[in-house]
């Protein structure tokens, strides 16, 4: 197979496989939040999440994770050499903390199959931007390789992810304020 083909489908699988790590993460706050709800209403929405989450995760998520990463080994078997650049060794190292991520969701979803997930909605939220800065930190050593731009880059995106966690924390307190002065 050209290597063209090898590398687009690598990163339609990297693509699919991200998408599935961000959107399983909004499924394990959903089913938090629906802890709080009501019956039947909870019992009724833990169920779909549920659902949800399984379809997700292994229809899309673990295959789409095996793919690439089958890809991935194939480009490097095409290209051995790009084993011994600095960036792409450094982009190994996030892969790497791209499947410990990948291996907490999928302790996350052994405990929300039990109905017992042991994370708060807050955490979660958080926990959903080390993704995107895994994302980040990936795309920019593969696009700028050799340059100190993809220092820039993560550095920024680290940034860009405090300021995200303290601008959940600041919503988190406007809207407990705001139903805090609902009940008055």
């Amino acid at each position: 197979m050209d290597y063209l083909y090898i590398k687009s489908l690598h990163i339609i699988f990297v693509t699919t496989w991200f998408a599935g790590l961000f959107y399983i993460i909004r499924l394990f706050i959903y089913f938090k939040e629906a802890e709080e709800k009501e019956e039947p209403a909870k019992a009724i929405l833990k169920e779909q999440y549920t659902l949800m989450t399984k379809r997700l995760w292994y229809i899309i998520t673990w295959p789409s994770a095996v793919l690439a990463t089958i890809f991935a080994v194939w480009l490097l078997v095409l290209q051995p050499f790009w084993l011994q650049a600095n960036w792409m060794l450094i982009k190994l190292v996030f892969v790497a903390l791209l499947f410990a991520y990948h291996w907490s969701c999928q302790i996350m979803y052994n405990q929300m199959e039990k109905g017992d997930l042991k994370y708060s909605s807050f955490f979660l939220r958080i926990w959903n931007e080390v993704a995107t800065i895994i994302l980040f930190a990936c795309v920019f050593l593969v696009i700028l390789k050799n340059s100190l731009g993809w220092i820039f880059g993560v550095i920024g995106i680290v940034g860009v992810s405090v300021a995200l966690m303290l601008g959940i924390k600041l919503y988190k307190r406007i809207r407990s304020k705001k139903s805090w002065d609902k009940n008055d």
